[in-house]
């Protein structure tokens, strides 16, 4: 007859094991009804010469963090919305155009525009960015390539400045530009 193996102890997890599990469990999502474990209290240290516990050092204490609310989320352009610009049923409130201005200048032109839209009230305006040439540019010169206001403007229009008057954008339809410009959502003013 075959001896069978003593069972195994199972030693418990240690609080940074634990804390690394929290972590990995809460980018999972969860079962219906599981819940995630709590990190123990520390446990008082011993005194190595007395062997009496020695004073529990209190927890450091969290830096009171105050949620600051971040910028609002985009949202994109409803289907139905799509439909009437493509036959040509939704009204456009305005127009900016980028073509021939540099990085800077564009950049600057495009805030200022779509705050005073958002002011004027307007809903939906186009940013015409142009397609970029299709000459050859060398790696040395990428800063002068054609097409940078085309891939420039989408980080522009996410960025946290512009949050509050941007709800959202896509790449407008072939009778408003095509891959060369965005239909850009406005958000409504708040009144205070």
């Amino acid at each position: 007859m075959a001896e069978r193996p003593a069972p195994t102890r199972l030693r418990r997890l240690s609080q940074e094991e634990i804390a690394l599990w929290i972590e990995v469990a809460k980018s999972v999502a969860r079962r219906r009804g599981a819940t995630l474990p709590t990190l123990a209290a520390p446990r008082p240290a011993v005194a190595p010469a007395t062997g009496a516990a020695a004073e529990p050092t209190p927890p450091a204490a969290a830096p009171a963090q105050r949620k600051t609310p971040g910028p609002p989320p985009l949202a994109p352009i409803e289907r139905r919305l799509r439909r009437d610009l493509a036959r040509g049923r939704a009204v456009v409130d305005g127009v900016l155009d980028l073509h021939g201005l540099n990085q800077a200048e564009a950049h600057h032109a495009l805030g200022g525009f779509l705050i005073q839209a958002q002011l004027q009230g307007f809903r939906l305006v186009i940013v015409v960015t142009g397609k970029g040439g299709r000459g050859r540019v060398d790696d040395a010169d990428w800063l002068h390539e054609p097409g940078v206001l085309r891939r420039l403007v989408p980080h522009w229009l996410r960025e946290p400045d512009l949050r509050p008057v941007v709800l959202g954008f896509e790449e407008a339809g072939p009778g408003h530009g095509g891959a060369g410009a965005l239909y850009v959502r406005l958000r409504r003013r708040d009144r205070r």
